[in-house]
């Protein structure tokens, strides 16, 4: 059953979420197009380090689409718990492959859309088993939450990790291996989806005529956030110049949505009073969409024709009459008697008979 707690909220969490994930998804392909035209003329590409993209202005596009999609997730965030909002993130994946194919020519093959097909049922079947969110109210308790000493293990854990990727995987294995700077982008996520949690929470405090403006968490808060962000933007644009956007985006999504859930069971402690068959949904759903994320990356080279299909469901090549069913054709191997008939055998002998006379 979905949980109790999403009440009113699930409605503009909801909403905004898919809202969040139609204007990301568009981002990555405005991004794209941008970096791609600088390439053209010939510019220092953002996988080389160069930030030539600042000119572009498709590339504000993108930024001010990704803007608009976070400020969606920001506020849905603020309304629903993570576990519902972030899986919904699927749907960018299925955005961007789409306009991708409409406008960047990147084919996707029929293992590429089953692969959307299937992470958005995943996503769906998450949404429905998510885990009810532990009440955060006030700054003050989530200040409790944020001294909690299994959080700063995670939080030391995704900053070493990601200055290991930063400065000594990037440098080898950036301009190969895609999962390098989206890693960095996904774990750096997961601390960025907290600092908008705990915004979200300082906001509603501020509306409601509480004195937030004075607590320092509420600043810290967003120094973090914009230094998260900023890191995202750096390595997802090299993420995206190096490699295929059709790729880029729903690996990111598999992972940021593994750091994320990660994140949010150990600071808000979702999954304590989860019964089983809620359990049993929340881990299905991610497989499923795992599995999606696997069809897609792992056979997007493929090329999907005609001639792959079994014969009977190849068009124009249907006959209607079986080569088995003509006495004229050839019996196939596997209607072939394994040994020879007795007239098959005594005409045999008598040729052999002939030869020796």
């Amino acid at each position: 059953q979905v949980p109790a707690a999403m009440g009113a909220g699930f409605g503009a969490g909801l909403g905004l979420a898919l809202a969040s994930s139609t204007f990301i998804g568009g981002s990555f392909v405005l991004k794209k197009k941008g970096l791609l035209r600088l390439c053209r003329r010939g510019r220092a590409r953002a996988g080389q380090g160069g930030h030539a993209y600042l000119r572009e202005w498709l590339w504000w596009a993108g930024l001010l689409c990704m803007g608009v999609g976070e400020a969606a997730n920001f506020a849905a965030y603020a309304f629903a718990p993570a576990t519902l909002v972030t899986p919904l993130g699927a749907l960018s994946v299925l955005v961007s492959a789409v306009l991708s194919s409409a406008f960047l020519n990147e084919q996707l093959n029929v293992h590429g859309k089953i692969g959307c097909i299937l992470s958005i049922l995943g996503s769906t079947v998450m949404v429905i088993h998510a885990p009810q969110q532990e009440e955060v109210s006030s700054l003050e308790s989530m200040a409790e939450k944020l001294k909690d000493p299994g959080f700063i293990v995670f939080a030391v854990c995704v900053l070493v990790s990601s200055l290991l990727l930063i400065f000594v995987a990037g440098p080898r294995y950036g301009q190969s291996n895609v999962l390098v700077y989206v890693l960095v982008c996904s774990a750096i996520g997961s601390l960025s989806v907290s600092c908008v949690k705990g915004l979200g929470i300082a906001l509603k405090e501020l509306f409601s005529g509480k004195p937030v403006l004075k607590e320092p968490l509420g600043w810290v808060l967003l120094v973090c956030l914009v230094i998260c962000i900023s890191i995202q933007i750096n390595y997802l644009n090299k993420a995206l110049d190096i490699f295929n956007t059709s790729v880029v985006t729903p690996v990111y999504y598999v992972l940021f949505t593994t750091a994320v859930m990660m994140c949010s069971t150990i600071l808000f402690k979702e999954w304590q009073h989860m019964v089983l068959d809620n359990v049993i949904g929340s881990i299905s759903g991610f497989l499923t969409i795992v599995s999606g994320i696997f069809l897609l990356h792992a056979f997007r080279d493929m090329p999907f024709t005609p001639n792959l299909l079994p014969l009977f469901l190849q068009p124009g090549r249907a006959d209607p009459h079986p080569p088995w069913s003509s006495a004229d054709r050839h019996q196939s191997c596997q209607h072939q008697p394994l040994l020879p008939s007795e007239d098959e055998s005594s005409q045999s002998a008598e040729e052999e008979e002939e030869e020796e006379e």
